[in-house]
């Protein structure tokens, strides 16, 4: 209740602030004659957008045992369109979107992307209320998720602060499923993964330096228990805690990144956690064509795991839980293209954790065209008894052309070289020789944009 208070109070604090920097505006317009020429014109805008998203996906190899056929092939498309409103104070947007395989029997996947407002004012005070997309950083923690054709989008109030290189974002989010008239209020399977969310976020540009750095806070309400309350079972909100901080260093030709996160509280199933992750990462434009890329990921994973003769898993009770979790971000962006970590899960809900070293290059040989390659050599956090820690060796290949300012389209293949323990602990089949090739076609054109 008290929470809720301060937010509103917050949010009315923005609103007046707004409501002052408009009087103020009008108190510049004259009572009398007509407005000199130019003045007034612009301050309203609308923009409908259209996004059009099409991959096509070949597979091989990776499937669970007992699948015959190690291969599949696919095409599925997304389509988006929004709405955008700006004038002084205030900006609002929604976008509708719809995604789905071809030739998928029914309607695919239809929702409302995005639906949000916001109130912002000349001082840099702003509040944002509605269903947006969360892109924090390098996306490691809070992203986008673009490559998922749903993607990342939550229902949230956000109130901040952006001016004189500091930047204060404080999210607020509360989850449900339906409008309880009683029953509590209980929140599982739904559109988030969480009940509650709360998350500051910090940003400070060093004057005359070319150095950015973040801190971030996260307390997440999981739901845990049952609606029911069967047993010892009652719902109740268990609380996970995520701090860290975030530094980007772009003097000249090099950029360089780096991060911590540590997770601390308490999982669904009410069990500690103690979890962290650092990573390294360091980009160089050698030439106007040439770039090059190498980093270093580590991941914390659990232990107390042994292997059971026949080549499955066995679980030792947990005290304490060391598995990182990278919570909502990006996650196609790190670790491999083949997303076979933190989008895939591993056999018996099984975490070791990982390492990921890796060097790439690019090249741009006319304008619009974009090679890469890189490689990943990926291997656990966790060291198990008469299991080897590499997992395999990935690599990627891609290549984007931008046809016209509104259209692109891109190709990919990625091997990956598995281990017996990649084969191990996924359960699957066929991990020593992995294949996947995909293509896509992105159509992003401004339909209307008109001012007045």
């Amino acid at each position: 209740m008290r929470k809720g208070v301060v937010l509103l109070l917050l949010m009315a604090a923005i609103v007046a602030s707004a409501q002052d920097d408009t009087a103020a505006d009008d108190q510049k317009k004259p009572l009398f004659g007509n407005k000199k020429e130019g003045q007034g014109q612009g301050d309203n805008q609308l923009d409908l957008d259209l996004n059009m998203l099409g991959r096509g996906e070949m597979r091989y190899g990776g499937f669970t045992e007992g699948v015959e056929e190690n291969h599949a092939q696919f095409l599925m498309g997304r389509t988006r369109l929004s709405l955008t409103y700006k004038r002084p104070h205030i900006e609002a947007k929604v976008t509708a979107q719809h995604s789905g395989i071809w030739g998928q029997k029914g309607n695919g996947s239809f929702n409302l992307h995005e639906a949000w407002a916001k109130l912002y004012t000349k001082s840099g005070l702003f509040a944002k209320v509605g269903r947006q997309v969360l892109s924090y950083d390098d996306e490691r923690i809070i992203g986008a998720n673009d490559w998922a054709m749903a993607s990342n989008t939550h229902d949230v109030i956000k109130l901040g602060y952006e001016g004189h290189g500091h930047k204060v974002h404080g999210i607020f989010g509360f989850n449900q499923n339906t409008e309880n008239i009683s029953g509590g209020t209980y929140y599982a399977d739904g559109a988030q993964p969480y009940k509650l969310m709360h998350t500051l976020w910090y940003h400070y540009d060093i004057p005359k330096t070319p150095l950015g750095i973040s801190l971030l806070f996260m307390n997440i309400g999981m739901q845990g228990g049952q609606k029911d309350g069967q047993g010892s079972y009652e719902p109740r909100n268990i609380y996970q805690q995520l701090v860290g901080g975030y530094v980007l260093y772009k003097p000249g030709k090099l950029t360089a990144e780096a991060s911590y996160y540590h997770q601390l509280g308490r999982n669904e199933n009410n069990a500690k956690i103690n979890a962290w992750m650092a990573s390294v990462k360091a980009q160089y434009q050698i030439s106007p064509k040439w770039g090059a890329v190498a980093g270093y990921d580590y991941l914390s994973g659990d232990d107390y795991f042994v292997v059971r003769k026949n080549g499955g898993l066995g679980l030792v009770q947990h005290k304490v839980f060391k598995f990182f979790n990278p919570v909502y971000g990006s996650h196609h962006k790190f670790y491999g293209l083949m997303d076979f970590f933190y989008v895939q899960a591993f056999s018996d809900t099984f975490s070791p954790g990982l390492q990921n070293l890796y060097a790439g290059a690019s090249y741009s040989p006319i304008k619009g065209l974009n090679l890469r390659a890189s490689y990943h050599y990926l291997a656990m956090a966790t060291k198990l008894k008469d299991l080897a820690m590499t997992l395999g060796h990935d690599i990627d290949v891609e290549a984007s052309y931008q046809i016209l300012k509104d259209a692109s389209v891109a190709v990919g293949f990625s091997y990956m070289a598995g281990t017996d323990t990649m084969e191990k602990l996924k359960r699957a089949e066929g991990n020593d020789d992995l294949k996947w090739a995909w293509f896509t076609l992105m159509v992003s054109p401004r339909i209307i944009s008109k001012k007045w």
